[in-house]
């Protein structure tokens, strides 16, 4: 298991590009919209883990809530995993709660699941499983 990518909330994603464009010098890697989780990214690798910008398509997104209730900033830390299912399956037996979904496809056709912040210590966990 490694980091896979840092989860940035933003409000503005073409803002946030301009700006994480110039800290990186260079063009974000990947850019995509999530109809499932209701969410337009960018993706910026710079080395181990990668940055991901997160912006909410609609006031109801987790992403919109969360920036709501917070501000914008560090959202989530995802985790890649080589078998998601037995991940889930680890997690919830060490007390670690999996926040339902409906569908667990993410960017670039990868799985995820999320785990509850009220039972991890505070912070909001991916974890992904890459085709």
């Amino acid at each position: 298991m490694k980091i896979d990518h840092i989860g940035i909330a933003v409000s503005n994603l073409q803002a946030a590009v301009q700006k994480y464009q110039a800290l990186f010098q260079k063009a974000p890697d990947h850019i995509e919209q999530i109809d499932n989780q209701r969410v337009n990214i960018a993706m910026f690798r710079v080395g181990e883990p990668s940055v991901e910008l997160l912006e909410g398509t609609d006031d109801e997104s987790p992403i919109s809530q969360y920036i709501q209730k917070r501000g914008e900033g560090i959202h989530h830390i995802c985790f890649d995993v080589d078998d998601l299912d037995a991940a889930i399956a680890a997690a919830e037996q060490s007390g670690m709660e999996k926040i339902p979904q409906d569908d667990d496809r993410g960017a670039g056709g990868t799985r995820v699941a999320f785990l509850h912040p009220k039972t991890t210590g505070g912070v909001l966990i991916e974890l992904v499983q890459k085709s």
